[in-house]
């Protein structure tokens, strides 16, 4: 396995790779690796020939006051796990290959975009849309994987790359959980054990709004929300519930009567215990 830095080398890497008839797919990630990233590398590595992780804590989606700079990095324990899961390539480029002295482009996806995360971090996905895109330009994959814990930004990705015809597939996997229920994640490190036990309830809230839909056959999603605000309040008095949604998987429209739906449901929130905001949701069909 090798380690590279600039974007022009891996592009003649990938271009080699695919000339010789090989698939090349990526696994792009901000580092601080955990078994959900490795779970994405080995399914990445049993459908392709080669797989380029790529490590770039990316500062254009992160907004004022949030954690770029306490976010965890550890490129050595990093090269160590991607060594392990099989990985041919790993890209990690400094700010200054991705971003040069006079970068004035951007790549912005509207309507998506504009709720949910949206609402808390704005801007957030025009940095994802963008990072994403010269990944995209300079890896040149024939699938790239995420995990399904980030699901309003692989319903981005996926309009992105349909509306803007990039030859690639987004491949979508399970998220990988505590034995608990929480979400992995590289800002679980922030967490108290005390807060990494009562985070359990997140996953719990969702599971809650799955069984009422699908077995209570509740249809006004206003109960729901209530019911899963008592029991965080009951559960982790201290937490902070940001949003709680229930919407289509595909456009994110939340749905205020279910009654006539039917398709693909996704059930997001989003939470902060203490100064460490979680994320997570749920995908199910009606």
């Amino acid at each position: 396995m090798k380690v590279v830095k600039e974007s022009r080398a891996v592009q003649q890497i990938s271009e080699y790779y695919k000339c010789s008839g090989k698939s090349v797919a990526l696994v792009p990630t901000m580092g601080f690796l955990h078994e959900g990233h490795v779970s994405l590398m080995h399914k990445a590595k049993a459908e392709n020939d080669i797989l380029i992780v790529s490590i770039f804590v990316n500062p254009t989606q992160f907004g004022k006051g949030e954690d770029f700079d306490k976010y965890p990095r550890d490129i050595v324990r990093d090269f160590h796990i991607c060594e392990k899961a099989g990985a041919d390539y790993i890209f990690n480029p400094e700010v200054s290959e991705m971003y040069g002295e006079n970068s004035f482009t951007k790549v912005s996806v509207s309507n998506v975009t504009q709720k949910l995360e949206g609402d808390f971090r704005p801007g957030h996905f025009d940095g994802v849309a963008t990072v994403v895109t010269k990944l995209l330009n300079i890896t040149a994959p024939r699938k790239f994987y995420l995990g399904q814990k980030d699901a309003q930004q692989n319903a981005v990705l996926k309009r992105m790359i349909s509306d803007l015809n990039i030859d690639t597939e987004l491949v979508v996997c399970e998220t990988i959980r505590e034995a608990n229920g929480l979400a992995k994640s590289s800002r679980n490190t922030f967490l108290t054990e005390e807060q990494k036990q009562k985070a359990s309830v997140l996953f719990f809230i969702l599971n809650e709004g799955k069984r009422l839909i699908l077995e209570e056959k509740i249809s006004d999603t206003e109960f729901i929300y209530e019911y899963a605000e008592e029991i965080l309040k009951e559960k982790a008095p201290e937490f902070e519930l940001q949003y709680y949604k229930i919407t289509d998987n595909e456009f994110l429209n939340e749905i205020k009567d279910l009654s006539g739906f039917s398709g693909e449901i996704l059930i997001s929130l989003a939470c902060k215990a203490g100064n460490t905001r979680l994320i997570d949701n749920i995908i199910f069909s009606k």
